[in-house]
């Protein structure tokens, strides 16, 4: 449910669970100084890693190379980095000294993290250590400072502060989209719709209740007022994801006119609009009675979610990936950086095209690889302090590999479907692998491509043909009849619509396109 059907306004809601860390933690003790840091939105990103023995922010790509580094908010380079990581690589497998931020509300904790270490590097009352500050006789190392800030996270989440403040201004904090309703009902009408989240269900009532409240007047998308829980075939509260898509937990009944369980395990059908509690994947499939591709799970946890549904119950999956939006402003609007990239990249491919085992010459490639830098700086500045939540120059990010290796779709939001038939087939670019890309092939002329096709066509029609043999109609005039949203939501034409342009599609459906390959 969070961030995926109730999205939260960036960075109000951020701010608000920024602010509630703050006093948590000097409740514990820490300096009341603290207080004055304020949530800054362009520096964290989602995907960096938190360094628990040298307290740095760490972006680093799919192996673990580092790609930028910040003690605080100062960025470290060169010798800096190498006094800490020799070989500017880290063993991510080791997660008791590198923890992922991987989750929109991992970006108050890593913004969190930054001031820490910045308030207690400069001030004057501690001594800097490589692993902590010395206070006297105290020592506080990162790894406690971490461990502090993860049980201040439990305290806001788990206490309800934090639900508390967001319900009792709901319009600051939450995006009421008249979409909404209007896909569910579509997607009902079709297919069997559920919903699993961990929040409990008096929250759950509290938030889908606004979503779907229309009876002030607002535009309602052309869908009748009724109740939120008839959107839904399956409701499961209290999830406990991870946990949920593994041995889970016992499935009981909710009494909604309390919020409190009933007691005992839920062992009977299931019911129209009940709600239940806890569970597991496999109980949601039971229930629904369903297999795991027959499903579609949409989730905005890249672990919690998606890798764990893919993993564990071979899910289909679409991860919403809000920043997305901004990603592909920076991107259209940045585009000449990326190309220059590109055009140094083969520049420096010429240098050696004549070049052998036998050449002792040695091309001085010193200006281009600070021009790389430079350009690579430059573009994660337009994206923010920390760049690009999915790349670093022409490097792909933790993150970006993540998602191409276990989303199957992804967008900004889920509502981008309300643009497609349900009978879409999403399939994925086709990607060349390094030996692939050496080798050019020959494209087919207007002439071999009509032999090649002419079969099919016969068989099956030509897309463009009209019915009663009228002749194909103009491309340009049915682009302008027919309008499609981007991954950013933004209304654009398209003919047909692209997967690339409105959906990022990472792999196709393994070979089953006829069956199993639809949306």
């Amino acid at each position: 449910m969070d961030y995926t059907l109730a999205m939260y306004k960036s960075p109000d809601y951020e701010e608000l669970a920024f602010a509630l860390l703050l006093e948590h933690l000097v409740s514990i003790g820490y300096p009341h100084e603290i207080l004055a840091y304020k949530y800054d939105p362009t520096f964290p990103t989602r995907g960096l890693v938190f360094d628990a023995l040298y307290g740095n922010l760490l972006k680093v790509d799919s192996h673990g190379n580092l790609l930028v580094c910040a003690h605080g908010f100062r960025f470290l380079k060169g010798a800096e980095i190498l006094h800490y990581y020799p070989n500017k690589f880290i063993q991510r497998d080791d997660m008791k000294r590198f923890h992922i931020l991987n989750t929109l509300f991992n970006l108050t904790e890593a913004h969190l993290y930054a001031c820490l270490v910045d308030f207690f590097t400069n001030c004057s009352r501690y001594v800097n250590c490589d692993t902590g500050y010395k206070h006297g006789n105290l020592f506080m190392s990162f790894r406690s400072m971490f461990q502090d800030v993860r049980e201040a996270m439990d305290s806001v989440h788990l206490s309800g502060c934090l639900k508390e403040k967001t319900l009792e201004n709901l319009e600051k904090y939450v995006v009421k989209d008249p979409r909404v309703p209007l896909l569910l009902s579509r997607m009902k009408e079709v297919g069997k719709v559920f919903l699993a989240t961990n929040s409990d269900y008096n929250y759950t009532d509290a938030i889908m209740s606004y979503l779907f409240d229309f009876s002030d007047g607002h535009k309602q998308a052309e869908t009748p007022q009724r109740p939120w829980r008839s959107y839904f075939d399956l409701i499961v509260v209290d999830t406990r994801k991870p946990l949920f898509f593994a041995e889970g937990t016992v499935l009981r009944q909710v009494n909604t006119d309390t919020g409190k369980l009933r007691i005992g395990t839920y062992t009977g059908p299931l019911q129209h609009c009940a709600v239940y509690s806890g569970g597991s994947s496999d109980v949601v499939c039971d229930l629904l009675g369903v297999k795991g591709k027959d499903i579609l799970y949409m989730g905005d946890h890249i672990f919690g979610d998606i890798l764990k549904s893919k993993k564990r119950q071979g899910w289909r999956t679409f991860l919403v990936v809000p920043e997305l939006a901004r990603e592909l402003q920076v991107w259209t609007e940045k585009s000449e950086l990326f190309e220059e990239l590109r055009s140094l990249d083969l520049f420096l491919a010429e240098l050696y095209q004549h070049l052998d085992s036998g050449s002792s010459e040695r091309p001085d490639i010193s200006s281009i690889k600070r021009r790389i830098q430079k350009v690579t700086h430059e573009m994660d500045m337009c994206y923010g302090k920390m760049g690009s939540l999915f790349r670093c120059g022409s490097r792909q990010t933790l993150f970006a590999n993540q998602l191409m290796r276990y989303a199957d779709l992804y967008a900004a939001s889920f509502i981008n479907f309300l643009y497609y038939p349900f009978s879409y087939l999403f399939r994925a670019p086709p990607v060349l692998m390094a030996h692939e890309s050496t080798v050019e092939h020959g494209r087919l002329d207007a002439g071999e491509a009509g032999t090649t096709l002419a079969p099919w066509l016969a068989q099956h029609g030509h897309p463009g043909q009209q019915v009663g043999g009228r002749g194909p109609r103009s491309r340009r005039a049915e682009e302008s009849q027919h309008q499609q949203p981007d991954a950013s939501g933004v209304l654009c034409p398209l003919s047909p619509p692209t997967p690339s342009q409105v959906a990022g599609v990472c792999r196709d459906s393994s070979g089953e396109e006829e069956d199993d390959g639809e949306a």
